[in-house]
């Protein structure tokens, strides 16, 4: 074949010398060693052969299992790179890749299969396909059907110089290398057989640049996925922080982790890396405990790559992301196990107590009242006797009002432990409230509180212990006059709730945090000073309605109020 001696200065014209060919096999393989993705490594490849060459178009496919990467070079324009998957029973990928370059696709299924079509002077010996005279070429191609003669190889008459080198590796064809041209003649056999000799060299550094990068790609995963079980496994951190730490592990591990943000979304709560925005393009899982979607878990991009499996994201990255938002399921629900048998062990370590302390407060009360009985008598006798000294009578009424608040202490604690059992009859519950009432008005009223009454005019009667529940009304009661020391509103009431009664007592007052308001049932547990209270009226409170089997609910807030229903 004559080749044409006249190029034009817009393209470069081969260099035909072995040592230039070498020159590239060596620059194939140090650009091999680099850690640039597979999609920038055929990209620059495909400008290595752009330059060498002098053609005016390079194409470059090559296959991994069932992907195949085409990369395109035309001078003058920006490269570009193409990625489709095939099943294995759909057929080969590289030549479905390849079939879309026109009847150029059937010389490419030709060098593919490894079939020599003919005699053809076109084909040579290592199984390359090359031509300096298309039209001439498909002319004399008996093994093209009829149609496809005549026509130009590519579907356009831009091109006339054609070479399609297979690209083998381990006697398997994995790729092809397209070279075109506009001139006619542009390629010399001798020429030919330097890219051939190219081809293996280059066939194993794209074979070995996506083997390792799908061995970093794991890695990355990997090792994201080791450290997230480290971080689920850490007692000593809140849900938050592991979930903000699994958000940060997650950018690293993508493929373009320079422009990838993070975010984790669990019940309206965010945790994301510096700066995320939703990008460009995002990955996505949703976050599902027991059947409910909680939230998800995102992956962006800042700026646009090249469409690979789900937009510029690897089918590996789906899978990844879908573990994490499983494996951060499964986390929410194991730290929900463990709250709630921490909540059950403090339930039985409370029930625990109060049967210690209620065995204690009933030896307590018995050993008590008797001798505390015996000094409050002799110091109500001396009262009474004549000629008593006029100092001694303050400190006399002194230790009858102290025996008597000890009494009643004695009283509360027999209550608390269940030593005097409830007589239980029908009792109105209004009527039991007004005489509870009727001892509380004159504090209500020196305090400067409303006392108002809610009852209804037709609640059923219940059977009850009588005096337990004026117990009930007059403490809560108490506890409501002294939450509002500047006064405020004491609103009681009563409602039918189907078989069952409800008593309500709402305050105005300074209200509660929730810290007190999980204690206010522990016995002995007071917010108030000193001999102001004894932490036993609410435990007692509670002790009474259960026993009748009734519940209390509390509401309260600080600066709100409490209401006990």
């Amino acid at each position: 074949m004559r080749r044409r001696r006249a190029v034009s200065p817009a393209v470069r014209r081969p260099v035909g010398k072995p040592r230039d060919f070498r020159g590239l096999a060596n620059q194939v393989l140090r650009y091999a060693g680099t850690s640039v993705s597979p999609v920038d490594f055929l990209r620059g490849i495909t400008r290595m052969l752009l330059d060498v060459s002098g053609c005016s178009a390079v194409e470059l496919y090559v296959k991994k299992e069932d992907t195949c990467y085409r990369c395109e070079g035309r001078r003058g324009r920006p490269l570009t790179v193409t990625m489709a998957r095939r099943k294995p029973e759909e057929g080969s990928v590289l030549l479905a890749c390849a079939q879309d370059t026109g009847r150029l696709g059937e010389i490419c299924r030709a060098v593919v299969d490894r079939r020599r079509c003919g005699p053809e002077r076109s084909f040579t010996a290592y199984g390359s396909f090359w031509t300096g005279d298309a039209k001439r070429a498909l002319r004399r191609a008996a093994w093209l059907d009829a149609s496809s003669r005549g026509r130009t190889l590519d579907g356009h008459r831009t091109y006339q110089s054609f070479a399609v080198i297979p690209l083998v590796a381990a006697d398997e064809t994995m790729g092809l290398m397209l070279l075109k041209s506009q001139k006619r003649d542009y390629f010399s056999e001798e020429e030919v057989r330097f890219y051939e000799e190219v081809a293996p060299t280059l066939g194993l550094a794209l074979l070995s640049r996506l083997a390792h990068t799908a061995l970093q790609e794991r890695v990355k995963e990997l090792t994201c996925l080791y450290r997230l079980v480290q971080l689920a496994e850490r007692p000593d951190i809140t849900l938050g922080q592991v979930l903000q730490g699994i958000a940060e592990l997650l950018p690293p591990a993508w493929q373009y982790p320079e422009i990838a943000s993070a975010r984790i979304v669990l019940d309206d709560r965010h945790y994301a890396t510096p700066r995320f925005t939703d990008g460009v393009h995002k990955q996505s899982a949703d976050i599902v405990v027991k059947g409910h979607r909680r939230g998800a878990v995102e992956v962006a991009y800042a700026a646009e790559r090249p469409d690979l499996d789900e937009g510029p994201f690897l089918s590996e990255e789906r899978s990844l992301i879908d573990t994490v938002a499983q494996q951060v399921a499964a986390l929410i629900e194991r730290r929900q196990a463990d709250e709630d048998k921490a909540h059950l062990q403090d339930q039985l370590r409370h029930a625990d107590r109060l049967a210690t302390i209620g065995q204690l407060a009933a030896g307590v009360a018995h050993e008590l009242n008797e001798p505390l009985g015996t000094i409050l008598g002799f110091a109500q006798l001396i009262q009474k006797q004549p000629g008593l000294p006029e100092a001694a009578a303050p400190d006399l009424e002194r230790i009858v009002t102290t025996c008597l608040h000890a009494r009643e202490i004695i009283r509360k604690l027999m209550l608390f432990a269940r030593q005097m059992p409830p007589q239980k009859t029908r009792v109105d519950l209004n009527a039991v409230i007004e005489e509870a009432l009727y001892l509380l008005e004159s504090r209500c009223a020196g305090g400067g509180i409303a006392l108002v009454r809610r009852l209804s005019a037709r609640l059923p009667a219940i059977t009850a212990d009588r005096l337990q529940l004026h117990q009930v009304l007059v403490n809560l009661g108490v506890n409501a006059i002294q939450a509002m020391p500047g006064g405020g509103t004491l609103t009681v009431g009563t409602r039918a709730s189907g078989r069952h009664v409800v008593l309500r007592v709402e305050d105005n007052g300074i209200g509660m945090n929730k810290e007190a308001l999980d204690r206010i049932f522990i016995p002995f547990y007071t917010t108030k000073d000193i001999n102001e209270g004894t932490g036993l009226g609410l435990p007692v409170v509670h002790g009474i309605v259960t026993s009748h089997g009734g519940t209390i609910d509390v509401t309260s807030a600080p600066g709100v109020g409490t209401r006990f229903e």
